[in-house]
């Protein structure tokens, strides 16, 4: 299956179940709030190295959590109890995008393919309310986090950084509790990693995920700030 080129001046992609063997469709483009929201609304996401051009991939399979396959170990409970950490949305979100740039990950040295013009892209979409940012905190340092863009009914997650034992993975429980909560049917992680799966991430077919996206483009976005959010987080965890 050939890789498509894309028009600087046209904001449309190809059919994303045209991708190639590795995921691949399309290269080139640029890092806009439009474009970027017309991938997500398709099922793309951007990933390529700094200084390469932009490749827009669609995977085949589509590794994903649904809100009600969330499993959680009887080791994080003494988190959430005891109050541990602390967790935030959208106060931090340059700092979160930034460590996650940051953290280093095996078979990586360096940092991560987050260059400094994704994020700033990214920032542009919080600063339009579509992506949000996870926060965990240890008293005043932030030792955990993710990001990830909003749209409809779907949560599209993009990468996540812990300091500290189980930071990340207590923030990415607590997000999909409250996602639960506001009726979402999904989070998009990509692609399959361990620690994705043992909170009960999955592989489904890239049919199946496309149709899931072909579907919430009928739901309603209502882009801003999840800053108010954080009135009682842990309730949605605890299940009060």
């Amino acid at each position: 299956m050939p890789v498509f080129w894309l028009s600087p001046s046209d904001l449309t992609f190809p059919n994303p179940a045209l991708a190639n063997e590795d995921g691949i469709l399309a290269i080139g483009g640029d890092l806009s709030v439009e474009r970027l929201l017309m991938a997500y609304n398709n099922g793309l996401f951007p990933w390529f190295n700094p200084g390469d051009p932009i490749l827009w991939w669609s995977p085949d399979p589509r590794f994903v959590l649904f809100p009600d396959d969330l499993k959680v170990a009887k080791s994080m409970r003494s988190y959430f109890n005891q109050r541990k950490y602390e967790v935030s949305f959208d106060k931090a979100f340059r700092e979160v995008i930034t460590n996650c740039k940051n953290q280093s990950r095996k078979g990586q040295s360096g940092g991560t393919w987050i260059s400094q013009d994704m994020i700033e892209a990214y920032c542009a979409l919080h600063d339009k309310g579509y992506a949000h940012s996870v926060e965990v905190w240890d008293g005043e340092e932030l030792v955990g986090g993710l990001y990830g863009i909003a749209l409809g009914k779907l949560f599209f997650g993009e990468s996540m950084f812990s300091k500290k034992s189980n930071a990340s993975k207590l923030g990415f429980i607590t997000l999909v509790k409250y996602l639960a909560s506001k009726g979402y049917e999904l989070i998009d992680c990509q692609q399959e990693t361990q620690h994705l799966k043992s909170l009960g991430g999955k592989n489904i077919m890239r049919e199946d995920f496309l149709n899931i996206v072909r579907s919430n483009q009928q739901q309603s976005t209502r882009p801003g700030s999840w800053h108010n959010a954080d009135e009682d987080l842990f309730r949605y965890v605890k299940g009060k």
